[in-house]
């Protein structure tokens, strides 16, 4: 049945539903004593006096207060009545919600996946599987990315206190055992849509799923419906990354199709390895840009000194033509021009008055008394 505002549970008092699944009712609400805001799960109506389902329940607590680390969402309590988790409130959006705006940048996606992968790392050495990687339970922060939701997690080693031979799993025995076939089927591993045994490498599968959409936008399989979207993943391999996203590393192309691999042992065998991959790749890459721009503005740089240069020889050109014309014209020479002895001339009105093309000669007409004109040089 579903909590009111102001209701209690405990210290905790309910604020508002955050959202509903099979596995659970998650509220946000405020914890009395510290004054803080916390989310609380509580354990579907009508299952709780399921003993096989309350030890379930149980189960999901141990797993979360086994893990600490900054991308996974801290347990704070646990309670029995109604059962229930409380854990931190994450104030951002899924991981989901971002992508229906479409891919994320490069090196956004590159540094949610190294941290996804860091996450799963200290699960999968506690030996506990999540089961259920998926964009809509990674929420991105401010403080960063936290993987949430444990409630299909199995564990494949014994918790601290228990012998090997009361290994648990934190969702039902004949939930999680082989032939079962649970998560969400667009991020499933082959194994897992087989029935098969799930492990560490199947969270790497659909860790890669993740990573593909997060770069490209895209969901690496598809299907017309639900047979078809089986067969995709058991059958096909997806385009590379790079045919969608051609600014995609070909490392990490060749990344995401390792952790996409149909057979566990094809793929990355444990999630730290994956984690280092992804750090050298963003690395690598923001190298890479950081290269390519200093020697772009360097050429740029090349071109303009070549076209100044170029501009500084026609500007010095042109002054020397500009001196050299000033230089001659300040050598002119003044001369006085004498007609022949009983002539006269019309200088400067003649109009048959010539220079020379040396400027050494004059041509002029010259006339005497009784006597026509005549060509004087």
């Amino acid at each position: 049945m579903p909590l009111d505002r102001s209701e209690r549970l405990g210290p905790y008092e309910i604020i508002a539903p955050v959202g509903a699944g099979g596995m659970g009712e998650v509220y946000k609400a405020r914890d009395t004593r510290l004054n803080r805001t916390v989310a609380i799960k509580i354990l579907p109506g009508g299952v709780d006096a399921d003993p096989m389902l309350s030890q379930w329940f149980r189960r999901e607590a141990q797993a979360l207060a086994a893990l600490n680390h900054p991308n996974i969402c801290t347990e704070h309590d646990v309670g029995v009545e109604p059962r229930h988790l409380v854990m931190e409130y994450l104030h951002g959006e899924t991981l989901a919600v971002r992508l229906s705006r479409g891919p994320l940048p490069m090196a956004e996606a590159l540094d949610y996946g190294a941290a996804i992968a860091d996450a799963l790392d200290p699960a999968h050495r506690a030996g506990l599987v999540h089961r259920d990687v998926k964009p809509s339970n990674i929420i991105l922060t401010e403080a960063g990315v936290k993987l949430v939701d444990f409630g299909l997690v199995r564990s494949t080693a014994p918790f601290p206190g228990h012998g090997e031979a009361e290994a648990v799993t934190t969702v039902p025995a004949d939930l999680t055992a082989p032939g079962m076939v649970l998560g969400t089927l667009q991020y499933m591993a082959p194994e897992q849509i087989n029935g098969t045994e799930a492990d560490a490498r199947t969270d790497i599968f659909s860790f890669g799923a993740v990573l593909y959409e997060m770069v490209t936008g895209v969901k690496p399989f598809s299907g017309k419906n639900s047979f078809s979207l089986m067969a995709a993943i058991l059958e096909h391999d997806p385009p590379p990354m790079s045919a969608r996203q051609p600014m995609t590393p070909a490392a990490l192309d060749s990344l995401v199709a390792i952790c996409l691999a149909k057979q566990p042992r094809n793929r990355w065998q444990n999630a730290r390895d994956v984690t280092l991959q992804l750090e050298w790749i963003a690395q690598t890459s923001a190298a890479t840009v950081s290269a390519d721009r200093p020697a772009q503005s360097r050429g740029r740089l090349a071109w303009w000194v070549a076209a100044a240069s170029v501009l500084a020889l026609l500007a010095a050109g042109l002054s020397y033509l500009a001196l050299a014309s000033l230089r001659h014209a300040a050598e002119a020479i003044a001369f006085s021009i004498t007609p022949p002895d009983q002539s006269v001339t019309r200088m400067p009105l003649d109009p048959f008055t010539t220079v020379s093309p040396d400027g050494r000669h004059i041509a002029f007409t010259v006339q005497r008394e009784g006597d026509g004109g005549r060509l004087w040089v």
